[in-house]
């Protein structure tokens, strides 16, 4: 769903470009309430998740393929502020080096991919863990329905945003009926992916996933030879069956990172995915610009020069998660450290 530039007029681009560094500002004064040192480090590795997985293209529909957005499972494994940062950093990443979204879409791509999908998967998730009853299995299936609904909600928000500024003269009904229908689509691919890494991440640390926090589970005393509910509850996150380091998690998301974007991104499906399969059916492609970052080295999601295509794309993957995870740490670590100078006080003193 990258947006390129063209599709959408300027004064809209100029528009969404302003809610989109509104939306970032707020997340930044946002993040440093959900960064302690736990979730910090974890953050950059998101972003760098989420970029690798982006390169893994499936298939949904003939001649049609989806890849993750991301927002729903950064939101849940960091924070919606956080979540909303690390999409960004993904994109900002995406447009400048591999030439994939418009810089001048970038207010577009923001507010679609970023913010859309963040804030309509969060809610949806934090109404879910209300209801569903307070243990593990019930996290990881509310991000299953989180990530599958933030995606239709991405295309409605693309749609509306063609409905005000457009550049082709399309029937809106056809773009919304074909954006909708084949990101339906490719949210269950987003959702299983979703699921699955939250899944993963709340079976070994709990502790470590935000939307985890604040659930408790009944614990139960045996009185009478019968288990009744005690009148204290536990925090789920605290009852982790085995303990993770850190540092072993980080490595482990690492290193899965890398061989995502280095190596399996090699066999994902070459199809165009939704929005480019819908832009060239119905022909809103057809005032696309030129990118302004064409000529990158890396455009393309490849190194220039580098005949082998096997090569050329997965050391662009390396590349990219490494720059990302860097870019995304720095923003991520600057937080924390705001937040660490904020809690201390002007009158602190160090010891």
């Amino acid at each position: 769903m990258h947006v390129p530039d063209g599709f959408i007029n300027a004064p809209v681009s100029a528009v969404t470009g302003v809610i989109a560094a509104g939306a970032v500002a707020v997340s930044l004064r946002g993040a440093r309430r959900e960064l302690d040192e736990r979730t910090a480090p974890l953050a950059g590795l998101v972003a760098a998740f989420i970029f690798s997985v982006q390169m893994l293209n499936f298939p949904v529909a003939a001649g049609t393929s989806g890849h993750l957005l991301g927002g729903a499972l950064a939101a849940i494994l960091v924070g919606p502020y956080t979540g909303v940062l690390c999409v960004s950093v993904v994109l900002l990443m995406q447009g400048i080096l591999f030439a994939d979204g418009g810089l001048t879409a970038l207010g577009v791509n923001i507010t679609d991919m970023a913010i859309v999908t963040t804030v309509v998967a969060y809610a949806v998730f934090r109404g879910l863990v209300k209801v569903l009853p307070r243990r593990r299995s019930s996290v990881t299936a509310a991000s299953f329905v989180a990530a599958l609904l933030s995606v239709p909600c991405a295309a409605l928000a693309f749609t509306a945003m063609y409905a005000l500024g457009g550049t082709t003269d399309v029937p809106l009904g056809k773009v919304l009926t074909a954006m909708v229908g084949v990101h339906v689509l490719i949210g269950i691919g987003e959702a299983a992916i979703t699921a699955l890494t939250v899944g993963a991440v709340i079976a070994v640390r709990p502790d470590l996933v935000y939307g985890a926090r604040g659930l408790t589970a009944p614990l139960k005393l045996r009185v009478g030879g019968e288990l009744v509910d005690a009148p204290a509850a536990a925090p789920v996150a605290a009852r982790s069956p085995r303990k993770v380091s850190n540092r072993k998690v980080w490595g482990i998301g690492l290193v899965t990172a890398l061989v995502l974007a280095g190596f399996v991104s090699f066999y994902a499906s070459s199809s165009p995915d939704g929005l480019e399969k819908v832009a060239h059916d119905k022909g809103i492609d057809t005032q696309t610009k030129p990118h302004h970052t064409e000529d990158s080295p890396l455009a393309g999601y490849g190194v220039k020069d580098i005949s082998d295509a096997r090569i050329s794309g997965g050391l662009a993957g390396l590349i990219g998660v490494g720059t990302t995870i860097v870019v995304g740490s720095g923003v991520f670590w600057a937080v924390r450290r705001r937040r660490t100078e904020t809690a201390a006080g002007p009158h602190a003193e160090a010891v």
